[in-house]
């Protein structure tokens, strides 16, 4: 494994765990070149669908474009990094289960929406205010009233 430090290609393992869901391993690693120390994490390769853009390109799932998205709409909120990881999980099993070769990006952003809004109100709000490109203040407005009717009538999806 290339070290992120020298760039040297030969490393040892220090340490390895097993996470505490079983589908990833974390490998402490030592460089053989620098002799610092880094992370690495192995995961089985599921088979994900294709996303079909908007434009009607298509692309691998990615995972990390995802993460990043989800990790800014949840900045500065009481969400951690292993409750963001676990939610990416979810959204990926889900995508596997499908059984679907195919999946449009509008349904990924759906099913994100749908997660977050579990997650945390206020990252769904700016996720949604991204994803469904609010025009002006009226959009959000809507928005923010259809959560207050659904949270009054005892709703939480």
């Amino acid at each position: 494994m290339r070290c992120p430090f020298c760039s040297h290609l030969d490393s040892k393992v220090i340490d390895s765990r097993v996470s505490t869901t079983g589908d990833v391993i974390r490998r402490r690693r030592e460089c053989e070149g620098c002799a610092r120390r880094f992370t690495s994490r192995e995961r089985v390769e599921d088979v994900l669908p294709v996303v079909v853009k908007k434009d009607g390109l298509r692309e691998p799932f990615d995972r990390e474009k995802v993460l990043r998205g989800v990790r800014l709409a949840c900045n500065k909120r009481p969400v951690t990094m292993v409750r963001i990881e676990a939610f990416i999980d979810e959204l990926e099993r889900e995508l596997i289960e499908g059984e679907a070769k195919e999946v449009g990006s509008q349904e990924i952003g759906e099913r994100v929406m749908r997660l977050l809004r579990e997650l945390d109100e206020v990252a769904y709000v700016r996720f949604a205010s991204v994803y469904r490109s609010f025009r002006d203040i009226e959009e959000f407005r809507s928005e923010l009233e259809k959560m207050a009717r659904g949270r009054a009538a005892g709703d939480t999806t």
